[in-house]
């Protein structure tokens, strides 16, 4: 008698699991970001960050941009990624909203070939204070080399900024 509630206490808990684990996934799927913004939640909370990318030459010409807009929510990172013939630089941001003082959060990975020396790679992380509608410098490859400018602004998200962001956001 013992043997066969232990069983069906198994099966049923079993049977709830998966009940439970299937709505998550379900209401996972119905909130995933569409094109008319954040949901009302984190309507609040979000922010947008303007990212305008250059690639200089020795002479400081530009040869190189990219202008991008994207939303995050406080303490989630959002990822950047620049490709060229002999570097790759992947940057994720993170902004943090706290009461004394907000802060961004910038982890980055390089990877560079150099001639004769083969590829050399090298890890980042930096917090940054920032404010809203200040720009932000980022020198991936250091400020004494900087061929490469990563310049971003962090603004609190507004309804007007919902025809600026990307499809996929």
């Amino acid at each position: 008698m013992i043997h066969s509630i232990g069983w069906k206490l198994r099966y049923g808990c079993l049977a709830g699991i998966i009940l439970f684990s299937s709505s998550i996934i379900l209401n996972a799927q119905e909130q995933q970001p569409s094109r008319s913004g954040p949901n009302q939640g984190f309507r609040r909370q979000s922010l947008v960050i303007d990212i305008n990318a250059r690639v200089f030459t020795d002479e400081q010409e530009v040869i190189w941009h990219a202008d991008e807009r994207r939303m995050a929510i406080p303490g989630s990172p959002v990822s950047f990624r620049l490709v060229g013939s002999n570097v790759v630089v992947a940057v994720q941001f993170t902004p943090f909203i706290r009461r004394q003082g907000n802060i961004l959060v910038a982890q980055g990975q390089i990877w560079v070939e150099n001639p004769g020396r083969g590829v050399s790679y090298y890890t980042l992380v930096q917090t940054i204070p920032m404010d809203f509608n200040e720009p932000l410098y980022f020198f991936p490859l250091g400020a004494s080399n900087s061929s490469i400018e990563i310049v971003l602004t962090v603004n609190p998200y507004s309804d007007s900024d919902i025809a600026n962001l990307p499809e996929n956001e």
